[in-house]
């Protein structure tokens, strides 16, 4: 990886766009990057730093810290843009932070989100091209072809020399957690988390196992309970050794012990039903006995009641047999009733008819009835004619009436309709008069509105010019104040800078330790240090007023910011104002009140222009209702004409029919009013005369069946053995008093068979002979016995129940133990594994870690390669050398040891001095920097630079660090030394140097003799 060139704008200290150009610095091999402590010289490695991985080292990316330089102007973005090549690609990154900028409408601030370009060369079209803007995917991108994580990267190409000077005085739990970021362990130290984890795993598995294996246990203690073993239970916990062999022998015992019950169980059961059968048998004897006694009692009681009741048995026995007699009798019985019954009615109806008729013909037979009845249908039949005459008279007369109304009502719409007509044309004219006023008063309305709006407008935009201008000079005022309060600030902050670096030396003396190196020479005897004097400033004094500056510097740049905002609104709101087409001719600006009594003019004309357009729907419809109006009266008024001429000629056709009917009404009617009152009285006595003859034939015909009835009944009566009629009517009985008659003789009957049969019985009389039977006593030997037997039942059932849950749970014991026999073969292989990584197990001899033991590794690589160039910087005498030996009761594995070759000697690397701390740790950055690479795929690293440290050489030992690091060029690298080391600027050529001002720091590329001259 080389870079070529770096871009900053407006990032760290860098108020403006500074360019680095590395291809003239890297021509030299050697360059310096050096200026004046908080010039920025760290600031331009942060700047490669993000520009690769959107971040930059250490705590300068902690939230709330901003990277944005509070020397740039507003509108001005952060970026940086860096391009450099990797393996065979050229490649340029663009990245800008989350930033505020000026909203584009309105006042105030947004924020900006991060953004990122990568771009490649063509060589072939000399052009670039854009391969993504994705953060995520460039990141990934520049990772993968870097080969290194920001942490890598930030110890491989900018070497920290701090760092690695605490590296070699730190112990080994230090150096493994720097080792496991630069080498990404994590999959080692993941394996011993992941071994961890499966032996608590295969443990709580086991131990699971165990717990359910004692549930059984103490399941089975339940289930035996009343046994020996249930006395002496199963004890242990889980993951006790010897658990799964005690639980089964307890439960191989248990189950002995309850099939010995159980077969004792059985054996009393066997006893126990044989006495329940004796005493079965005894109680059924007994109650036998017992109920043919009470058998034979009963019949006795029953015999003596169905002698009682004979005589009243023989009584109804005769009366249902003279009923089957009189049942012969009574189809003739019911004939006579009938007979009679119609004979009456019939007598009854002619009575009633006959006194309709006039005296002459209250005694006439049928025949003469039927004579006058046809005499007068022949005289109704000759007034059929008339009656339709006179039917048709009514109708013309209703028709005649009807005319006459039409007639009248036609003479009043006519009339009505030539009135209205009359006065329809100015009515016309008025109502098209409306219409077009309403249209006029629409395009009118429509006009004024348009105008009405960008009035409007113009005059809110005059109030807030008016409301602006005060504000800005408001804002003026705020901004003057504080640039007032800035200047005062900075120029306090500066002092007291200016007399803490006066007093420096005595703030470094009092950290100086009797063996330690100083910060600045690397001395480690300290013969005369600084005293501080009476007018000294501490650090917390100087951080109280740059702290007091930076409150300052952010109210101007707040100030400046509200000023820009209100002038850019006043400005948009008085060319707002200057849109009006008065201003464009005039050229004067009108004021916020000539605008309001504009608006309320316009308004005013419009709300009256718009009221009456709104009645342009109603005038129109208006006017459509008029002429359909005018239409339908004038059609009205001429289908009337029509009507009146079509009338008369109907009007004299139905005088004439009128005349005709009247003539011939005449002829019908006769004495009478009408034709009809003729008709009704002879059709009322032609209905008389025919009920008339109808009732005195009925009544004939039924006092001659009476006759045939009385024969027949007495007849009937002679043959069934009955002296009169009367006699065989009083013998009948219904049908419900026979039934009952018959059920009372049946159940005397069936009562007698019924005793008979149970005094037949056998063996009936012979109990009555013995003893009274005694089923009380025979029934509580039973039920004692059926106590005994139920007990025993379930005795047995218990016995059973319990030796089947110990058998079950004996199977569950068993298969729990067979499947806890593979568990704890694993546990015992993980537990083993785990031990070992972790470095617990007592096969681990030296206690040290998977992780230790793969960074013990890397560390050997590092300490080897680092040695080649120590041995150059120290003219052979020092050799880095990794020891695994433990320390106390450390673990082992990390440990670090210089070889002295003056004296053949190891020891540690905390004894060297303050000069040999540095090139050994430079050493071993160089070296851990080649590890790094090969370990990262062999990434080429063509660009590093070189932390402070410098300053704790002596000018021999600085020459061979410098030769070693020239040598570097070998393999066509190039390397950057950070150092404001005065001396450095001599021996090296090219630099870049960091000039820090009041408006932002800058950097300056010098080359050749102008760098050594300057």
């Amino acid at each position: 990886m080389r870079l070529h060139r770096l871009e900053i704008t407006a990032f760290g200290p860098f108020g403006t766009t500074q360019k680095v150009d590395f291809d003239a610095l890297s021509a030299a091999g050697l360059f310096l990057l050096h200026g004046p402590t908080g010039a920025g010289k760290t600031s331009v490695l942060d700047a490669v730093c993000f520009a690769l991985y959107g971040s930059v080292p250490g705590v300068r990316q902690n939230p709330g810290t901003s990277l944005r330089s509070d020397h740039a102007p507003v509108g001005t973005y952060t970026e940086v843009l860096l391009e450099l090549t990797v393996g065979d690609r050229r490649l340029e990154i663009t990245r800008r932070p989350a930033q505020q900028r000026p909203k584009k409408r309105g006042g105030g601030f947004t924020t900006e989100k991060a953004q990122t370009w990568l771009r490649q060369y063509d060589p072939a079209t000399g052009e670039w091209a854009g391969l993504s803007r994705s953060h995520q995917e460039i990141g990934e991108e520049i990772t993968q072809l870097v080969g290194m994580s920001r942490e890598q990267f930030c110890q491989v190409v900018l070497l920290p020399q701090g760092d690695f000077a605490r590296f070699l005085r730190a112990d080994a739990e230090a150096r493994g957690k720097l080792l496991g970021r630069l080498f990404d362990t994590r999959r080692f130290a993941a394996v011993e988390d992941r071994l961890a984890e499966l032996r608590r795993t295969a443990q709580q598995e086991v131990e699971d196992g165990d717990a359910r294996l004692l549930t059984l246990a103490h399941r089975m203690t339940q289930a035996a309970g009343g046994l020996p073993a249930a006395r002496t239970p199963v004890e242990g916990r889980p993951g006790d050794p010897g658990l799964a062999e005690s639980v089964l022998t307890w439960a191989a015992v248990a189950r002995t012990e309850a099939r010995e019950a159980l077969d004792i169980a059985g054996v009393r059961l066997d006893a126990a039903e044989g006495g329940q059968a004796a005493a079965r048998a005894a109680l059924d004897a007994e109650n036998d006995l017992a109920a043919r006694q009470a058998r034979h009692a009963d019949a006795l009681r029953r015999r003596e009641r169905l002698t009682e009741q004979t005589p009243e048995r023989d009584r109804l026995q005769a009366a249902l047999d003279r009923s089957l007699k009189a049942d012969r009798v009574a189809p003739a019985l019911g004939l006579r009733r009938d007979a009679e019954r119609e004979h009456s009615a019939a007598h009854t109806a002619r009575d009633r008819a006959r006194a309709q008729l006039p005296p002459e013909l209250a005694d006439a037979g049928a025949e003469h009835l039927s004579t006058l009845e046809h005499r007068l249908r022949e005289e109704l039949g000759g007034l059929d004619a008339a009656r339709r005459a006179e039917h048709r008279a009514a109708v013309v007369a209703e028709e005649h009436a009807v005319l006459a109304r039409e007639a009248r009502a036609d003479e009043d719409a006519l009339r009505d309709a030539a009135d209205w007509l009359a006065g329809w044309e100015p009515r016309r004219a008025a109502l098209t008069e409306r219409v077009e006023a309403a249209r006029d008063a629409a395009a009118r309305a429509e006009h004024l509105a348009g105008r009405l709006e960008p009035a409007r407008r113009r005059l809110a935009a005059a109030r807030r010019r008016d409301s602006l201008a005060e504000d800005a000079r408001l804002a003026e005022t705020r901004l003057a104040e504080a640039r007032e309060r800035r200047n005062g600030a900075h120029e306090s902050w500066l002092d007291v800078k200016s007399r803490r670096l006066e007093g420096i030396a005595a703030e470094l003396a009092v950290t100086l330790t009797p063996g330690d190196p100083c910060q600045v020479c690397g001395s480690t005897a300290h013969p005369a240090p600084a005293r501080t004097t009476a007018d000294h400033v501490d650090r917390a004094t100087e951080d109280a007023a740059y702290a007091a500056y930076t409150r300052a510097e952010e109210t101007r740049t707040a100030a400046e910011r509200e000023l820009a905002v209100t002038r850019e609104s006043w400005s948009a709101a008085r060319a707002e104002v200057l849109t009006g087409p008065e201003s464009a001719e005039s050229g004067t600006e009108p004021s916020a009140r000539e605008l309001a009594s504009e608006a309320e003019e316009l308004a005013r004309l419009h709300a009256e222009a718009h009221a009456l357009a709104g009645q342009t729907h109603s005038a129109r419809e208006t006017l459509a209702r008029a002429e359909r109006e005018h239409e339908e009266r004038a059609g009205a008024q001429r289908a009337a004409e029509r009507r009146v001429a079509a009338r008369t000629s109907r009007r004299e056709a139905l005088e004439r029919e009128r005349a005709a009917l009247d003539e011939e009404l005449a002829r019908g009617r006769g004495a009478f009013a009408t034709v009809a009152e003729h008709a009704t009285l002879l059709e009322r006595r032609i209905a008389l005369l025919v009920d008339a003859a109808g009732t005195v034939r009925t009544a004939e015909l039924a006092a001659q069946r009476l006759k045939e009835a009385d024969d027949r009944l007495a007849d009937a009566a002679y043959r069934a053995g009955f002296t009169t009629p009367a006699e065989a009517a009083g013998a009948l009985l219904g049908e419900g008093e026979r039934r009952s008659l018959q059920q009372r003789v049946d159940a005397w009957q069936a009562e007698a068979a019924a005793v008979a049969d149970r005094l037949a019985e056998p063996g009936s009389a012979e109990a009555a002979g013995l003893p009274p039977a005694d089923p009380a006593a025979a029934r509580g030997a039973h039920t004692a016995a059926e106590r005994t037997l139920r007990e025993a039942d379930s005795a047995l059932a218990a016995a059973r129940e319990r030796t089947a849950g110990l058998a079950g749970l004996s199977r569950q014991a068993v298969s729990e133990v067979r499947r806890l026999g593979p568990l704890r073969e694993e546990y015992d292989r993980v537990a083993r594994l785990a031990a070992l990584t972790a470095g617990t197990s007592a096969e681990n001899e030296r206690r040290m870690r998977l992780e230790s033991y793969v960074l013990a590794a890397r560390l050997e690589q590092v300490a080897a390669a680092a040695s080649a160039r120590l041995q150059r910087m120290s003219s052979g005498r020092y050799t880095l050398v990794h020891s695994d030996a433990r320390s106390g009761g450390k673990r082992s594995g990390l440990g670090l040891h210089v070889v002295d070759a003056w004296t053949g000697n190891e020891r540690d690397t905390a004894t060297l001095s303050g000069g040999e701390t540095f090139f050994a740790s430079l050493a071993l950055a160089l070296g851990l920097a080649d590890v790094v690479t090969d370990e990262a795929g062999g990434v080429r690293l063509d660009t590093l630079f070189i932390d402070e440290g410098f300053g704790s050489l002596d000018e021999q030992t600085l020459d061979e660090v410098l030769d070693v690091l020239d040598s570097l060029r070998e393999r066509d690298r190039s390397v950057g030394i950070v150092s404001h080391v005065g001396d450095l600027r001599r021996r090296i050529p090219a630099q870049l140097e960091v000039v820090k001002a009041r408006q932002g720091s800058a950097v300056r590329l010098r080359t050749g003799g102008e760098a050594l001259s300057g």
